[in-house]
């Protein structure tokens, strides 16, 4: 019996499942565009224990963090080797000191500590070093720098008991970093820090890394810990945290492991000190840390800088405050003048956002859903408080109620911000796209432009 021909076989007419396949990958691709352009240019601090390098996916772990060097991301890499050393040191025939989870670093532990520590640290260098064309890092010709960019001091007497070479960081050196990096070079941080008399100090990776994040004012800081993801193992644990909600849940969940509050506590510590976003990334999970940092959903847990700015639903209560809010620009033509009275009628309609008690920006989604469809309106941002990312904290929130209702697109009418809009993903389109009802009510010597977004 003659097979039939397989389609797949000819490259001018792919299979079905080639064609999802491809239709998967495009889809993938345009879905993280917006992110490249986020993240191009940004300083992110990534930290990962030494068992990571215990796991096959060490390799492929590499070559992510190559992946986002590639698309310009700046990259400090710290590295620990915990595991390293205690192998280190049961093969010179010691026994590990370990105090209240603090390792007791005398002389030969610390021999071990340059081992293991220098060897890891090779390991790493090799991977990142890594050009075969068989490999995903072909062509990729990235430079790694370390050094001596750590200054540390010794932890000292803890409990009576004194840790020795066991230290804490002091300073980073962020010049040497800042320079290694505007180089389009990969800096790497191992668990190791010096002193101005030349000392070695053995230290925590999750200290070095919060102290660079911190120093370097860095966008995001990405502990890569073990096992599943923490919201995945707490179910009290949501997958989007504020600094003052990860404060709660230390407090309230004994279930906590050590290495669960290590991370957590340097989240709300380097969130509190001008780092906007700490990830909770699990390094178990093979392209993890590219799904949280390019995708909508994310992978990880991710913990966020306390805001002064709150964000709610308004209230009869905010009828004259947004008046105040909305007057100027209704005055200067950027917005559709608004009665008091209609204001009132429509006040469960907008959002608003406070600082300290006033309110300082606003919008509002009026709804058409016989058409699927919403209007954002009213988008008016204190002149106080513009060009600090809150017209786009707005906006997120209307297109999180517009997919809520079932709409499957939003539109805007507006006279000044064409491009800001354009940018965010609107298209040009006609009044005759508008519903019906809202054409009715189109100004036409207002010559309104109308821009379309449809939600994924």
């Amino acid at each position: 019996m003659a097979l039939p021909n397989r389609p797949s076989a000819d490259p001018q007419h792919p299979s079905a499942a080639e064609d999802m396949a491809q239709d998967s990958l495009i889809a993938a691709l345009r879905g993280s565009a917006p992110y490249i352009h986020a993240h191009r240019g940004r300083t992110f601090v990534l930290v990962f224990g030494g068992e990571a390098a215990r796991r096959g996916n060490f390799a492929n772990l590499m070559y992510d963090i190559a992946l986002l060097h590639s698309l310009g991301v700046r990259i400090v890499l710290v590295h620990g080797a915990r595991p390293q050393i205690d192998d280190a040191i049961k093969a010179a025939g010691l026994t590990p000191q370990i105090v209240d989870n603090v390792r007791v670093t005398d002389d030969d532990a610390l021999a071990c500590v340059k081992s293991a520590v220098g060897a890891l640290r090779m390991e790493i260098e090799s991977l990142l070093s890594t050009g075969l064309a068989s490999t995903p890092m072909a062509g990729a010709r990235l430079r790694v720098t370390g050094g001596n960019l750590v200054t540390a001091k010794p932890m000292g007497v803890l409990h009576g008991v004194d840790h020795r070479h066991t230290g804490e960081v002091r300073r980073v050196d962020t010049q040497a970093i800042e320079q290694a990096l505007q180089q389009g070079q990969l800096v790497l941080l191992s668990p190791v820090g010096y002193s101005p008399t030349g000392e070695i100090f053995n230290l925590f990776a999750e200290n070095v890394a919060a102290e660079a994040a911190k120093a370097l004012r860095a966008d995001k800081l990405v502990f890569l810990h073990e096992d599943a993801e923490l919201h995945v193992r707490h179910p009290d644990c949501p997958p989007q945290l504020q600094t003052d909600e990860a404060v709660a849940l230390l407090s309230d969940n004994a279930a906590l492991t050590a290495d669960e509050r290590a991370h957590l506590a340097a989240a709300v510590d380097v969130c509190r000190h001008g780092v906007r976003r700490t990830h909770l990334v699990s390094s178990a999970a093979d392209g993890a840390l590219l799904r949280e940092l390019y995708t909508r959903d994310g992978a990880g847990t991710l913990i966020s800088a306390d805001s002064y700015d709150t964000l709610r639903q308004a209230g009869i209560e905010d009828a004259g405050s947004l008046m105040a809010l909305i007057q100027p620009l209704q005055a200067s033509g950027a917005l559709v003048p608004r009665t008091p009275e209609q204001l009132e009628l429509e006040i469960d309609r907008y959002a608003v956002m406070l600082r300290d008690g006033m309110i300082i920006a606003c919008c509002a989604l009026m709804p058409y859903p016989e058409q699927g469809t919403g209007e954002l309106a009213c988008v008016a941002v204190h002149p106080d408080y513009r060009h600090a990312g809150r017209a786009e904290r707005l906006l997120a929130e209307i297109e999180k109620q517009a997919r809520a209702a079932g709409l499957s697109r939003i539109f805007v009418l507006t006279t000044k911000a064409t491009h800001w809009f354009v940018e965010r993903g609107f298209l040009p389109a006609q009044v005759s796209d508008l519903p019906l009802a809202r054409q009715q009510l189109y100004n036409f010597q207002r010559n309104s432009k109308v821009l379309i977004k449809t939600l994924a």
